[in-house]
């Protein structure tokens, strides 16, 4: 399995204390955590780099893309963003962690706006496991807790999730659904809520744990390079 951690990296050159956090960058600590959850060959990309880190090439040895977007999203090119989804509905696997939720990628792959109610004050966040056979939430308790997190609040207006996995309640009394599995095309997308940039999050070995449960998930089945072009259609029958 080939993945590709997609990170803006800029909050990590910005934000002393984000880099004092992230010494490697988000992506670095999200890398580390699949390579401790038994998943090798883990490469990064980032927002500054030739191509925005994912040129064709990258993207078609890429089994599984995790994504961690925040400010700039509308520096993502609009050709990469449809590259993207191209890519998915070929059957490449998606995951969106926290505020990749208002990437191009993810809102052009949902259709809606994305938009949700929000709150960083650092409150405690409880993640309940609502669908504990579901393979993403393979070796997690029945509810696990950040100390630290921000807020994500219901209406989230994304479609109903295929799956749901995780659920989260905050101190403030909000839920979220904060593990969402979808399909698209032939791909696997799910989205994971936790992980706002000024908080140790992805150091967190449950969190670890989940993302690469569902670098698993997500994973394809099968991939095809042109699963929308040249279809033969075959005539119709004519009655006997």
């Amino acid at each position: 399995m080939r993945v590709t951690v997609w990170n803006e990296f800029r909050h990590e050159r910005s934000n002393p204390a984000v880099a004092e956090i992230y010494p490697d960058g988000i992506h670095g600590a999200i890398a580390a955590g699949l390579a401790e959850n038994g998943i090798a060959g883990v490469r990064t990309a980032t927002l500054d780099e030739p191509e925005q880190g994912l040129s064709p090439k990258r993207l078609a040895e890429t089994d599984v893309l995790v994504w961690w977007g925040h400010r700039h999203h509308d520096e993502v090119s609009d050709a990469l963003a449809e590259a993207v989804c191209e890519r998915v509905n070929a059957g490449m696997g998606l995951v969106v962690l926290h505020s990749g939720h208002f990437s191009k990628v993810f809102k052009r792959l949902m259709g809606t706006p994305c938009t949700l109610r929000w709150r960083a004050e650092g409150e405690l966040e409880r993640l309940w496991v609502v669908d504990p056979a579901h393979p993403v939430a393979a070796g997690i308790p029945p509810f696990f807790e950040l100390g630290r997190e921000e807020m994500y609040g219901e209406p989230f207006e994304v479609p109903p999730p295929d799956e749901l996995v995780f659920l989260s309640w905050f101190k403030g009394g909000e839920v979220f659904r904060s593990g969402c599995g979808y399909r698209r095309g032939r791909g696997r997308i799910f989205y994971f809520r936790p992980g706002h940039e000024t908080f140790p999050t992805y150091h967190d070995a449950t969190i670890r744990k989940v993302i690469a449960n569902a670098a698993r998930w997500a994973a394809p089945v099968a991939m095809e390079a042109e699963p929308f072009q040249n279809r033969r259609i075959m005539p119709s029958l004519e009655p006997i």
